[in-house]
């Protein structure tokens, strides 16, 4: 860097030090994370207002409002960690031709000979949560990360991991299907909570189901009773909508379980606007802060979005699974919805989904035009999921 752009840098700051402090908070929260890391170095006050948790919340009200989100992408099997060009953590920003790595931190802690086949690759939860991600695997602990800065938590076993460890592996031979962990925020408190809603009785325990909740001031795992009579959709991921986890009831009548992160309560919000499904035709997503639902009927997907007010559904697209089937293959599952993407020169927006089982490409459908665009293609894409990039991090 020449000394000319050192020097205009620092007069850059100098100058903004001049102004009142609030008017220099609302400069710097529109700016991006990375730039802000940097910043903390310019001064003791600038470093205590970017920490501070009033302006790490405000700077990700800006993230959210002035455009799309990130997509984060992570590593979905062994056989993804052992291919070199495939990367544990990516990171793409909606209209590039290239992810970027993102670095795993917690893997410095791990010894320099440490056989490959030791090494970690995750799950992740279905939502991230103010640009924080829950990263878990059956039979290892996890990690709440933050992508953006780097910052992660390491989360300890919970009951029914220790269980599945001590099963062995020979639990999904026997058709056991582990229900995901779901992730979201306290809106009331502002707790952040790791949710496990498992079935229990295939693997000897009482009841339909069985909760735990991460608590991350005695960081340790706790029951949570009672639990609702109906048995869930095993392969659905648990999706966070205005501080609350929805999952899908595997019963006759489908139905949307919901369980309140302030209160810690199960309830059942809905029926499914579909009956006698198969759960891998069947998935959840968020569209525009909304609870919507998916079923897939060949030759067509129906996108559903639920009305909380009046309890209702109303059908919001249909996507042609002849047409993705050009990239996507005569695919089992469902696809997947990810977002609703704002195209900002023609004002309106779009969907962006992806196939489950090839995990190759992003796709983008706009429904006015009925046309469908590829948005970004790789050898994997793993498991994407969309989060704004924020400073939040858990004390």
């Amino acid at each position: 860097m020449s000394v000319t752009r050192r020097m205009s840098k620092k007069q850059r700051c100098l100058r903004m030090e001049s102004l009142p402090h609030e008017v220099v908070e609302r400069i710097l929260e529109r700016l991006a994370v990375d730039s802000l890391l940097r910043f903390t170095a310019v001064s003791k006050q600038w470093k205590s207002s970017i920490e501070s948790p009033f302006f790490q919340q405000r700077q990700l009200t800006q993230r959210q409002q002035s455009g799309d989100p990130a997509i984060l992408m992570v590593s979905r099997s062994r056989e993804d960690y052992f291919n070199p060009d495939i990367k544990p953590l990516t990171t793409l920003v909606l209209g590039s031709s290239s992810s970027v790595t993102i670095p795993t931190p917690w893997e410095k802690d791990k010894e320099k000979d440490k056989e490959k086949e030791d090494r970690e690759y995750f799950l992740v939860s279905f939502d991230s949560c103010d640009g924080l991600v829950c990263l878990y695997e059956y039979f290892k602990s996890g990690y709440v990360v933050n992508p953006t800065t780097r910052w992660y938590r390491p989360l300890p076993l919970s009951q029914l991991q220790q269980l599945l460890i001590s099963l062995g592996r020979s639990v999904f031979e026997r058709g056991y299907t582990v229900c995901d962990i779901g992730f979201g925020k306290d809106k009331i408190t502002g707790t952040y909570k790791p949710v496990w809603l498992y079935n229990s009785l295939e693997i000897g325990l009482d009841n339909a189901t069985t909760c735990e909740v991460f608590d991350f001031n005695t960081n340790a795992w706790r029951y949570v009773s009672p639990t609702p009579p109906y048995r869930i959709v095993g392969c659905s991921k648990p999706l966070c909508i205005d501080g609350s986890l929805h999952w899908f009831t595997d019963c006759e009548e489908t139905k949307i379980l919901s369980f309140d992160l302030h209160t810690e309560t199960f309830r059942v919000v809905s029926k499914a606007p579909f009956t006698n499904v198969k759960a891998f035709d069947i998935v959840m997503c968020n569209l525009g802060n909304r609870l919507c639902v998916s079923e897939k009927n060949w030759p067509n997907q129906v996108i559903w979005s639920f009305n909380s007010a009046n309890k209702t559904w109303h059908k919001m697209c249909t996507i042609n699974l002849d047409v993705t089937s050009h990239w996507f293959g005569n695919h089992i599952a469902a696809v997947m919805p990810l977002a609703l993407v704002y195209e900002k020169k023609k004002k309106k927006k779009k969907l962006l989904f992806y196939c489950r089982e090839l995990s190759r490409t992003l796709m983008v459908y706009d429904p006015e035009t009925e046309s469908y665009d590829v948005a970004f293609n790789d050898y994997s894409i793993g498991y994407p999921l969309c989060y704004f990039q924020s400073l939040i991090s858990i004390s």
